[in-house]
């Protein structure tokens, strides 16, 4: 099984024609996703070839793509400045699960139609800023490379695209349910607790890795609800041990101010919740092995 994203959704591509989304288009159709759509109102009836002899057809909009072939996902890679417009423009079709990958979006857009979509409640938003959402096995939608981990029995959630890249790596022996990168924007759709929920209610999750960063209280409200919520086992990482106050560090929202939002304050709260957190991402792939090797034998 998996969250959000499974072998049955049906993906269509906001800004497929552009080059990032013909690159990570054919990526994903590499990794198995079923693409059942482009949207490009300046290209709607025209139809693009991929490797493998895959034809996509593009739409003027999402709600077209929607009716003609029964999406129920799109994946966003459109410019910062539009990002806004193709969100709501999904989020009024109801498509039910929203992947932003553009970075750079203002706060005041995301803020916009993140309330929007919590107004209207059908559409689940996955990012801005993110790598994506990967059900090993099943289905890819975003960045995220299908070829580092197979399907397994782990749930991971991260901040980071690139310590997603690499916790799924280091655990690869064992594999992944789904592993979703929520974006380290100071706004964000899916959150912590969103994923924990979710994997926690997934019967074939046996476990779960939670990335978190410096800025924000994300990190200490998702131990409150580990410790009242979620009886599977937890390890955690945060990144930004030895990050300067005041300096934001890669991600809008990875900023430390005064004593808030620190690695340390998030990992004592975290282990004051029961979750084992590891000082690298190696020791805390090293932490979860543990725990899989323990659940197996």
């Amino acid at each position: 099984m998996a969250i959000f994203l499974t072998a049955d959704s049906k993906v269509i591509v906001q800004g497929m024609t552009g080059s990032e989304g013909m690159k990570h288009t054919q990526r994903m159709l590499r990794s198995g996703t079923a693409i059942v759509g482009g949207v490009n109102p300046r290209k709607a009836g025209t139809d693009v070839e991929f490797e493998g002899g895959v034809t996509v057809p593009v739409f003027g909009t999402v709600a077209e793509a929607m009716a003609a072939t029964g999406a129920d996902v799109s994946v966003v890679f459109v410019p910062a400045a539009f990002t806004k417009a193709a969100a709501v423009e999904a989020i009024d079709a109801g498509i039910p699960l929203l992947v932003v990958i553009t970075e750079g979006v203002a706060v005041k857009d995301t803020a916009e139609f993140y309330s929007y979509a919590a107004a209207r409640g059908t559409t689940r938003i996955v990012g801005p800023n993110c790598p994506g959402l990967i059900s090993p096995g099943a289905s890819n939608a975003g960045i995220i490379p299908a070829d580092i981990s197979g399907g397994g029995r782990i749930g991971l959630v991260s901040k980071s695209g690139t310590l997603t890249y690499q916790m799924m790596y280091e655990l690869r022996d064992f594999g992944f349910s789904s592993a979703v990168g929520i974006g380290g924007d100071p706004v964000i759709g899916t959150t912590h607790i969103d994923c924990l929920e979710a994997f926690q209610n997934d019967p074939e999750t046996d476990a779960i890795v939670m990335i978190g960063e410096i800025g924000g209280d994300a990190e200490e409200r998702a131990a409150a609800y580990i410790q009242e919520h979620v009886t599977k086992p937890v390890v955690g990482y945060v990144a930004g041990f030895t990050a300067p106050e005041g300096k934001t560090m890669g991600h809008a929202g990875a900023i430390v101010s005064g004593s808030s939002g620190t690695a340390q304050a998030k990992k004592e709260a975290l282990e004051a919740a029961g979750v084992k957190v590891g000082k690298t991402p190696s020791e805390t792939a090293q932490l979860m092995r543990e725990i899989m090797q323990a659940l197996s034998a």
